[in-house]
């Protein structure tokens, strides 16, 4: 495709200026014309050899085939001269997928003869899944400066968005130093308590004598305790909410994203402990089930299951949801409800936990409004916004109520804001290990 430069574009248009110098001076109207003349065929020249030269660039984008949801991404484009004996100058556009918002485009470039150079830009992939990059578009500027031409170059190309693992690998990099709680991950191992031998050792001051190992004391001649961990072979599993309410967004990343990327953390956490992870989808025209599994190869089978999950506009049904996983799962279990409730959802809410908690533990992860604490900081300046604060404070208290009638059922209840959630959710489960609950 042949476009104008804006130098062609700023000479047509001096020279139509000048017509007004011409029609007031007769003898000018000649220069005028051959001016136009000229001009015409420089440009049609120009056209034809930056026609007949084609395309002498060759491109490569480089990046990475798994992204993370939220996390910056950089694209670079490596670009190589085809024809050792000549320059080249232009921009260049990459064809991104067009929910992804980009920095830097379009890219300008100079390449001399026999060089390469090498371009990059930023994208923000803010939905998982699977996207489609076209080619890159080059538009090269002719050999006079009075065109551009737009070619196609370089390979279509497709990238997979997965639910947010940094936050993985941190947990990785910090649980080997013993720093998690620069994560905000509060681990205190127990000494002496659970119930899966774990080691022996030499008897310290504070030590409970029933866990004296007699046997390996007589024999070493000095006093040896029996240390034991938390359980293991517990089983974990996950009911994803993927409702019309977890659309909502708060941030880049809306309530199911960040719920996938809490469920991603703590399956990993969980199968470093020697538990099982399962998870399963409700409010989805094509629910998914994901049986428990163990070892560290479960971590990549999750991201592949869940990489393309997306919400829908459905209204959950949490009764449905539990008959499912009854029948799927018969061992105790750990049951993760992670759903953003409301009060209108105690009809089928109510009867799902009673029979989950007939074979189950049970614990709920709410996600909060992060947008009601905001309306109720903000200040009441009229009638409007006194109508607004009345209807925030009445659904805060619906909530409080809510969930102060599932503690009070016995529910183990987190309620958390969407972003806090993948912490907190570890934290939990921690603290229910701590305290012998699984």
């Amino acid at each position: 495709m042949l476009l104008p430069h804006r130098n062609l574009l700023i000479t047509v248009g001096l020279w139509l200026g000048s017509a007004a110098v011409a029609i007031w001076l007769p003898p000018a109207l000649v220069v005028w014309q051959v001016g136009g003349v000229l001009l015409a065929a420089l440009a049609l020249a120009d056209a034809l050899i930056a026609r007949r030269v084609g395309n002498p660039l060759s491109v490569e984008r480089r990046m990475a085939q798994s992204w993370s949801v939220g996390v910056v991404q950089t694209i670079r484009l490596h670009l190589s001269m085809a024809n050792p004996d000549r320059a080249v100058r232009g921009e260049l556009y990459d064809r991104h997928p067009q929910v992804f918002a980009a920095e830097y485009l379009p890219l300008s470039f100079s390449i001399k003869s026999g060089q390469w150079t090498e371009l990059a830009y930023q994208l923000h992939p803010n939905e998982r899944g699977e996207h489609y990059f076209g080619r890159v578009e080059l538009r090269l500027i002719s050999p006079f400066r009075l065109w551009q031409i737009q070619y196609d170059a370089g390979q279509a190309a497709t990238v997979r968005v997965f639910p947010n693992f940094a936050r993985v690998t941190q947990y990785a990099l910090l649980a080997t130093d013993n720093r998690l709680s620069q994560l905000g991950v509060l681990r205190h191992r127990r000494r002496g308590e659970g119930s899966d031998f774990e080691q022996l050792r030499e008897y310290r001051r504070d030590d409970s004598l029933r866990h004296v190992d007699w046997k390996a004391t007589s024999r070493l001649r000095k006093p040896i305790v029996r240390e034991y961990q938390d359980e293991r072979d517990q089983q974990i599993f996950f009911l994803l909410d993927c409702g019309q309410r977890m659309r909502s967004r708060d941030d880049d990343l809306s309530h199911f994203d960040h719920t996938l990327n809490a469920t991603l953390l703590l399956a990993y956490v969980a199968l470093r402990q020697g538990d099982a992870v399962g998870f399963g989808t409700f409010a989805h025209p094509s629910p998914r089930f994901f049986r428990a599994r163990k070892s560290m190869a479960t971590l990549q089978l999750l991201l592949n299951a869940t990489y393309d999950l997306q919400p829908t506009l459905q209204t959950p049904d949490y009764f449905v949801a539990s008959e499912m996983l009854c029948r799927h799962v018969q061992k105790r279990s750990l049951v993760i409800l992670l759903t953003n409730l409301r009060d209108e959802d105690d009809s089928t809410l109510q009867p799902a936990l009673i029979q989950l908690r007939r074979r189950h533990l049970v614990l709920v992860a709410n996600l909060r409004e992060t947008g009601l604490g905001q309306l109720l900081s903000k200040p009441v300046n009229d009638f409007d916004d006194a109508l607004s604060y009345a209807a925030a404070i009445d659904y805060r208290q619906a909530r409080q109520t809510q969930l102060a009638h599932l503690r009070a059922q016995g529910i183990n209840v987190l309620d958390t804001d969407p972003p806090q959630l993948p912490v907190a959710l570890v934290n939990r489960y921690w603290e229910m290990k701590r305290s012998g609950t699984i």
